[in-house]
């Protein structure tokens, strides 16, 4: 039995012991005493810190001038000692049984089955009977086990394989049904079958009842139809191209208001301008990243919008905007030109004609 001051000991100190159950002291204790600076009356806690000082001291790997290999192994081999010697005297018990251990008579090796509990009674020659025919009736036992496991897996993998067989033939036999609809369909709508329908030229219904889906789902979505209902990635996509024509109208307005030419007040203006439209599109490409994510088509996604090309844009229209009447004006004065030239050599060549038939 384990006394009550051993059940008070560390863990660490527990497994020690039995790491170290088999291992036999080469020192006497008076000189483990000696390699580690500690009293005869000493405590597992004072031998366990004057090793860990020692092996900081000594130890190879430490990097101290002291190290030494031969020193650290004496060390260690008188702490172990004292691990045996400490946990003897906490334990007077199990010293006194391993001492018995030795001595005591064990049992042959063929007649192990009389140590077998709870089986036999009588003397040992009637027990061992009795634990002979124990042990074949757990071998039958033990076969008759496997047996029924081995039927029960052979019956699981002729179902299976039924199932298998039966599913194979429902689904070609409704794939030939489906190729016979649907060459009958090809066939009626090739006669013109389909021509005079009642409702052919006219709009569908805003929310026509679909047969494969069942009565809840199609009520639950008439529901979120007839109420507005939109996901949210369509939401956020209209978002996105309402606030792109909002910010590059402003951006024009912004322009067509500082009119030309650009003074330094005036380019001062159009910059910070410029430096506000940035921030927007910034974060809009943030309100893209959302979009994104959460689009299920991968050919939706948007790409980044870009504030250089957006400005350089918005320059432009100004430009042709501003170039446009200038443009009209000067197409005109070059036409009026124009008519007034060949009116003039009409004139002259009616004259010259005139002047030539006198």
């Amino acid at each position: 039995m384990i006394s009550a001051n051993l059940q008070r000991l560390p863990c660490q100190y527990i497994i020690g012991c039995r790491f170290f159950s088999g291992y036999k002291p080469k020192m006497n204790i008076k000189e483990c005493y000696r390699l580690l600076n500690v009293k005869e009356e000493c405590t597992l806690n004072d031998v366990r810190d004057s090793y860990r000082k020692l092996a900081k001291q000594y130890h190879p790997d430490s990097g101290s001038p002291s190290a030494d290999v031969t020193m650290f192994v004496q060390i260690e081999e008188a702490y172990r000692t004292m691990l045996i010697h400490l946990a003897k005297e906490e334990n007077p018990e199990k010293k006194d049984e391993e001492e018995e251990e030795k001595f005591k008579r064990k049992v042959p090796q063929h007649r192990q089955y009389l140590s077998f509990e709870g089986i036999g009674f009588g003397t040992p020659s009637q027990r061992e009977k009795q634990y002979i025919q124990f042990r074949v009736d757990r071998a039958t036992d033990q076969v008759m086990e496997f047996r029924r496991q081995k039927l029960e897996r052979q019956y699981a993998e002729n179902a299976m394989m039924a199932k298998d067989v039966r599913q194979s033939k429902k689904v070609k036999i409704t794939q030939a049904i489906e190729r016979l609809v649907e060459d009958l369909i090809q066939e009626s709508m090739a006669r013109g079958d389909f021509d005079n329908l009642s409702g052919k030229g006219k709009p569908l219904q805003k929310f026509s009842y679909c047969p494969h889906v069942d009565p809840m789902t199609h009520n639950l979505n008439r529901i979120l139809i007839d109420n507005g209902f939109q996901p949210e990635w369509i939401v956020l996509q209209k978002e996105i191209r309402d606030t792109i024509e909002k910010l590059r109208k402003e951006l024009e307005v912004a322009r067509s208001k500082l009119g030309e030419p650009l003074t330094s007040l005036r380019e001062e203006q159009w910059r910070q301008c410029c430096e506000q439209f940035s921030k927007d599109i910034g974060k809009l490409n943030k309100r893209i990243n959302d979009f994104n994510l959460i689009v299920p088509l991968l050919n939706r996604q948007m790409v980044h919008f870009s504030a250089d090309k957006e400005i350089a844009r918005a320059l432009r229209l100004y430009e042709t905007l501003v170039r446009t009447p200038q443009k009209i004006k000067e197409d005109s004065n070059t036409n009026n030109l124009e008519n007034d030239m060949d009116v003039g050599l009409k004139t002259y060549w009616a004259k010259l004609s005139s002047l030539v038939w006198k």
